[in-house]
C-alpha cells in the first residue's frame, strides 16, 4: 500500500478540488451571476462578492483538498486490499434497513464531532491558528464551502476515512454522503437561501442547517456551530435564526430559538 499512497493521495487531491470547483463555481454562477432571485432564492449576504475574497477562498480550498485526500488515500487503499468494513451488495447487513440506519449513524457522528471541533476550534487560542482563514469570509460565497486553514482541515479530514474501518458502509451510500456534504457546504455558503421559507421554518427544516442558519455563524461567530443538524446547538445554547429571513441589516436583532 505504501507504494500506491503518493500517487493515489496526488489523484484523489484532483479529484476533491475538481468536485470542490465545479459544484461551487455552478452554484456561483447560478446565484451570483445569473441571478438568484431567478431560482426563487432570497439572498442573505449585503454585498456581492468580491474577486480577492474569491480567491482567497479558492486557495484554501485547494489545499483542503490536498489535506483531506491523503486519510482518504489510506482508506481507498485498504478497501482494495480487503481492510475496511465498506461493503458492495446492498443484501448485506439485512439490506435496506441497514442502510438508512448506517446512513443516519454516518451523518450523525459527523454533525456531532464537528459540532464540537468546531466550537474548540473557536477558542482564542486556537482560533488564528485553526480557524482564521474560512472566517476571513464574514459574507461567504460557494468557494468558501471548502475554505479551510490546514490545522482545520487535519483536523476534520480523518474522521469519515477512519469510521470506515468501524462502521460499515455500502460504497454507494459512502459516495452519497460525500456528494451530500459537498452540496450542503455550498449550499450553506452561498450567500442564497435556496430552500423555501416555509421548509427553513417547518417542522422537518427547523431541525436542520440551512444558509439561513449558517450565515449568521458568520457575523455573529459565537452561535450555529453544528453540520447538518441544530440538536447540539439548541441543547447547548448556541442555536440562532433571523426573526425573518431577510437581508441582513445593521442594528438587526436576532432571536434565540
Amino acid at each position: 500500500m505504501g507504494l500506491d499512497f503518493l500517487p493515489l493521495t496526488a489523484a484523489l487531491t484532483g479529484i476533491i478540488a475538481a468536485r470542490y470547483l465545479i459544484v461551487s463555481g455552478l452554484a456561483y454562477w447560478l446565484l451570483w451571476q445569473r441571478g438568484g432571485e431567478k431560482l426563487a432564492a432570497k439572498r442573505l449576504n449585503r454585498d456581492r462578492p468580491m474577486r480577492r475574497l474569491i480567491l482567497q477562498e479558492i486557495r484554501l480550498s485547494l489545499l483542503s483538498s490536498a489535506v483531506y485526500a491523503a486519510p482518504t488515500a489510506y482508506a481507498l487503499s485498504a478497501w482494495l486490499n480487503g481492510g475496511t468494513l465498506i461493503y458492495t451488495d446492498w443484501r448485506a447487513y439485512g439490506g435496506l434497513p441497514y442502510l438508512a440506519l448506517s446512513a443516519f449513524a454516518y451523518l450523525v457522528i459527523q454533525d456531532s464531532y464537528y459540532y464540537w471541533a468546531h466550537r474548540l476550534m473557536h477558542h482564542p487560542r486556537l482560533f488564528r491558528w485553526t480557524h482564521a482563514g474560512h472566517h476571513k469570509s464574514r459574507q461567504p460565497t460557494p468557494f468558501a464551502s471548502f475554505a479551510f486553514d490546514p490545522a482545520e482541515a487535519l483536523f476534520t479530514a480523518w474522521l469519515l476515512p477512519a469510521m470506515v474501518f468501524i462502521i460499515p458502509i455500502h460504497m454507494g451510500l459512502l459516495i452519497g454522503l460525500l456528494m451530500l456534504m459537498t452540496v450542503t457546504a455550498v449550499m450553506n455558503h452561498s450567500g442564497w437561501e435556496m430552500l423555501p421559507a416555509r421548509f427553513v421554518h417547518g417542522p422537518i427544516g427547523r431541525h436542520l442547517i440551512s444558509a439561513t442558519h449558517h450565515s449568521l455563524h458568520h457575523t455573529r461567530f459565537d452561535a450555529n456551530y453544528g453540520l447538518y443538524f441544530r440538536f447540539w446547538d439548541r441543547l447547548m445554547g448556541t442555536d440562532a435564526m433571523p426573526k425573518a429571513p431577510e437581508v441582513p441589516q445593521a442594528g438587526r436583532r436576532f432571536a434565540k430559538t
